[in-house]
């Protein structure tokens, strides 16, 4: 994944309830305000924000024709999707909801793999501030802990135990 230069895109700002002061329609709706999807390129070994994945369209998946069936997809590079949740305790904001979706690119043959219902899953199970990144690698775990600790180290020392045992980072 190329970054440009001078695009520093961090995790989405928490606002205020976007709901506060209705008491009708869409109360207690769940919000994408606080959640930031992270895209981790294992082969290069970097990770970024990038708020394209929220509809598909992140720098990776653009111009990519995607299949349910990975394997018709030979010699693809893997990636991640990781849904990053932002909440705040009194201490201040942590990371409360991450989930880790696969997904392959063959930029050759424009061709990938990734399963959209899996995606739109974690993404509900990020924001329902669940953890499930034990079925990842142990190299794009180590990516992901990384990127975490460096982006903020207050918010990932605020975060639970078990997002920092599930990347080993404990």
């Amino acid at each position: 994944m190329e970054e440009k230069k001078g695009n520093n895109i961090g995790f989405n700002i928490i606002k205020n309830d976007p709901m506060d002061g209705h008491k009708g329609f869409g109360k207690g709706v769940l919000t994408l305000d606080n959640v930031s999807p992270v895209i981790i390129d294992v082969d290069a070994g970097g990770a970024s924000v990038d708020v394209g994945a929220m509809h598909a369209r992140s720098v990776v998946e653009k111009g990519i024709k995607f299949l349910p069936d990975r394997n018709e997809v030979p010699d693809a590079k893997p990636y991640w999707v990781v849904w990053v949740t932002i909440d705040r305790k009194e201490e201040g904001p942590y990371y409360a909801g991450v989930t880790a979706c696969e997904m392959t690119v063959n930029r050759e043959i424009r061709r990938g793999y990734k399963s959209l219902p899996e995606h739109v899953n974690r993404l509900d199970k990020s924001i329902k501030r669940h953890i499930i990144v034990d079925h990842m690698d142990e190299k794009s775990k180590g990516i992901l802990a990384d990127y975490l600790k460096n982006h903020d180290a207050g918010m990932w020392e605020r975060s639970e135990d078990k997002l920092k045992k599930d990347l080993s980072a404990e």
